[in-house]
């Protein structure tokens, strides 16, 4: 989801009285909108929650959230996550960056992001009562 649109959500539930807190992985973005609490984790676009398939980074996240949501001391309070993705900060380098692609790769990426597209269209298309 867009981290524009979490945030500005965020913003208006606060306004309304409703507590939260944006887990995300664009710093620049959550807090040029200006949340009240901020998790953030160092980490690729998608994967706020922690790890994908790792369960203690993602009950750790979620215990950071929680701990955010209950101490912040101000308006405005960004926490860092201290999980890292990689020990190798180059992995900021590769990450969707098309240019560290070989030709090959661009051509097996975009032809999986294709069968992807026909999958999604052919559920899409299927009558409610089939899914």
């Amino acid at each position: 989801m867009c981290h524009q649109t979490v945030s500005l959500a965020a913003r208006h539930l606060e306004k309304n009285g409703i507590a939260t807190v944006v887990m995300g992985c664009a710093k620049d973005i959550v807090e040029f909108v200006g949340v009240p609490r901020f998790l953030f984790s160092d980490f690729p676009l998608g994967n706020a929650a922690g790890r994908p398939q790792d369960v203690q980074s993602q009950a750790f996240t979620l215990e950071l959230a929680l701990h955010l949501l209950e101490s912040a001391p101000a308006a405005r309070t960004t926490v860092q996550s201290p999980l890292r993705w990689s020990k190798n900060p180059a992995w900021k380098l590769d990450y969707s960056n098309i240019e560290r692609l070989s030709p090959e790769e661009i051509r097996r990426l975009r032809e999986e992001f294709d069968r992807q597209k026909e999958i999604a269209r052919n559920i899409r298309n299927q009558p409610a009562e089939d899914l």
